[in-house]
């Protein structure tokens, strides 16, 4: 993606089964689930770079003894300053008990990070700032192991406010109006109650304060716990939590917005924010991995190593972020990269017509760096239909051709080339716009000499194309100065529409080209009172507390084909004075669920989205930008 998005955060959970000495005498480290906790997060270091943070808790920890530790950081490479902490530590203990430190049980004794069950968490902080504090693991402190907590999590709740209200229903005193403040509070206020009733029941039987904190630990069920403090959530969540007793479990929202994947065997138990994280860090074969269903609670008890997976919540229909198989996620999956290759084959034919299925006057190329996959499926796609098109030629010769002919024929392959190259190391520190612009425009660098001027049409793909600026600003410039005939600039995703409320940082409309294309459309076609009418509508409907039945944003795109659209958004984002035909054009709607057929949550693209929050939200962008509101749908911390 050219365009700079934040978006999803990522967790890591990993539950060992067996005494710390297991692992030493197996592979050689009590501090095996550690290391391969470190592995996990530096898997998944696309997922954040504001902040990270580890929780550990040790089994059974001696009274006296801290049984819960955490570490977070706000620094560039976060996740590698808190393992750099961790080592340090290490390095001090070793002082204090000299030869001694490879031992498990001097280890679990003195070295905050020898636990059973560790919990590591990877922000992207698309709202809110980037203290220390906003930093996840999220800590509920109390002198009672059962009522502690360590909550970490990917997610974005639509109705922070109504939350925040019911928990001052309860009595409690939130401090902040956040979606993180809201969530641990409403788990800590279930979770005080299941340990008053349990306690009550205990105590009515005759058993000590003593007995009866052992028997909290071995009967509290977070199933039924979690069933209680999501029933008003709405939004995309994956959340993880480990009770000072050692209970531990990952929640997925209904709609399994977002992602989670685990695997068990009886050495351990991990679950993370993508497969192919889990399969690298601990040799597995991708399709042992299972995806955590949505509505659906993973949970492992402290006292007893039992894991369940089971419903805490009744499943809705899956909309799984389509976005995260396009962008986010890591393209070493299996699945992910076969997708985005798809993405690649199904615009090929729209990409021939743009270039009139000139290919032997057409260079293919792609935007650095993670359109790559999508390239590939393209070019596999166009060799395809060219291989096609030799049997025919080779057919019209009627066997009258040469061998030149022939060799000529098939010979031919797409030209393919790497244009285009990104500089990761360019800043723009230069205060005002024109100095400012003129350095964006050289964040991309070209290969000069592959193009010939006034001959060849340019095809660049990219995965997505969100607002637009830095494809108006960079890429344009610098491709402009191959001269190529034709420009064509090929989306692999969709247009994106429609603001997200689940956690990635497009939550203004109007700084979408799509939707800037929409607007100019119905002003230059004197339609501009539908602009009008949708802001009516949804005044009407936020007066009326229905806000949530109807998003009618929708009404915006509907005079107009897609085509319509690209070709304004082709206008939009051309350079003023630019030397070659422009052409931009985007993967068809309609194609999206042929190419990832599994994840089909496709709000961004369609304006159907999953959660009556999501409508809400949407319309609300809308009124927003009718009203020259520069500000958020939503006012939350996005975790």
């Amino acid at each position: 993606m050219s365009d700079a998005i934040k978006h999803e955060c990522g967790i890591g959970l990993i539950r060992l089964l067996k005494p710390l000495d297991y692992y030493q005498q197996k592979y050689g480290s009590a501090l095996w689930g550690l290391h391969r906790m470190y592995l996990l997060m530096e898997k998944q270091r696309n997922r954040g770079q504001d902040g990270a943070g580890l929780a550990c808790v040790k089994l059974n920890a001696r009274p006296g003894r801290p049984y819960m530790h955490r570490i977070r950081d706000n620094q560039p490479g976060p996740w590698s300053n808190i393992f750099r902490q961790v080592e340090a530590r290490m390095k001090e203990l070793e002082t204090q008990h000299p030869g001694q430190t490879q031992e498990a049980e001097v280890l679990k004794q003195y070295y905050e990070y020898a636990g059973e069950v560790m919990m590591g968490h990877l922000r992207y902080g698309t709202h809110g700032n980037n203290s220390i504090e906003a930093c996840h693991p999220v800590v509920r402190n109390n002198e009672y192991m059962n009522r502690s907590l360590a909550l970490a999590g990917n997610f974005n709740l639509t109705n922070v406010d109504y939350l925040f209200q019911k928990l001052v229903e309860l009595g409690q005193h939130p401090r902040y109006m956040t979606d993180t403040e809201t969530v641990m509070e409403r788990i800590g206020h279930f979770l005080d109650v299941a340990n008053e009733h349990l306690y009550t029941k205990f105590k009515k039987e005759g058993y000590t304060r003593n007995e009866i904190s052992r028997l909290i630990a071995d009967e509290i069920n977070l199933v039924k716990i979690m069933k209680n403090a999501a029933k008003p959530w709405d939004g995309g969540y994956v959340m993880g939590g480990i009770l000072g007793n050692g209970d531990a479990f990952v929640v997925r929202d209904p709609n399994g917005i977002r992602p989670a994947y685990y695997y068990r065997n009886d050495e351990f138990v991990v679950v993370a924010s993508e497969r192919a994280a889990i399969s690298t860090v601990f040799n597995l074969r991708p399709f042992d991995i299972k995806e955590l269903e949505p509505g659906h609670i993973i949970s492992i008890k402290g006292s007893s190593n039992e894991v369940k997976v089971k419903p805490f919540t009744k499943p809705a229909e899956k909309k799984s972020c389509s976005f995260e198989r396009i962008y986010f996620s890591r393209g070493s999956d299996v699945d992910i990269y076969e997708e985005r290759k798809n993405l690649g084959r199904y615009i090929v034919p729209k990409v021939l017509e743009s270039v009139n299925h000139d290919m032997e006057n057409t260079v293919f190329s792609f935007i650095p760096n993670t359109a790559e996959s999508a390239f590939l499926g393209m070019v596999q796609e166009l060799e395809r239909n060219l291989n096609e098109q030799k049997v025919d030629w080779i057919e019209a010769l009627g066997g009258k051709g040469t061998e030149d002919d022939l060799r000529r024929i098939i010979t031919m392959r797409p030209r393919v080339e790497k244009i285009i190259h990104k500089d990761v190391k360019m800043r723009t520190f230069i205060a005002d716009d024109s100095s400012r612009n003129d350095l964006v425009a050289h964040v991309y660098d070209v290969t000069n000499g592959i193009v010939r001027p006034g001959v060849d049409n340019l095809v660049c793909i990219d995965d997505s194309i969100v607002r637009g600026t830095t494809l108006e600003q960079s890429i344009l410039h610098m491709v402009s100065r191959l001269k190529p005939k034709k420009i064509v600039i090929v989306s692999s995703a969709p247009q994106i529409r429609y603001p997200d409320c689940y956690g990635i940082d497009m939550s203004q409309i109007e700084k979408f080209v799509a939707f800037q294309a929409a607007i100019k459309l119905l002003h230059e076609r004197g339609m501009a009172d539908v602009i009008d009418k949708v802001y009516n509508k949804i005044r009407v409907m936020k007066n009326e507390g229905t806000m949530s039945e109807r998003n009618v944003v929708q009404d915006i795109y509907a005079p107009f084909s897609e085509d319509e659209i690209s070709a304004k958004i082709s206008e939009i984002v051309r350079p003023d004075e630019f030397p070659c035909e422009l052409e931009v054009i985007y993967q068809p709607l309609e194609n999206l669920p042929k190419a990832i057929p599994d994840h089909l949550g496709d709000w961004y693209f369609s304006g159907n989205y999953p959660t009556p929050g999501g409508t809400r939200i949407v319309n609300q962008a809308f009124m927003n930008y009718y009203e020259g509101k520069n500000e958020r749908a939503y006012q939350v911390e996005i975790a």
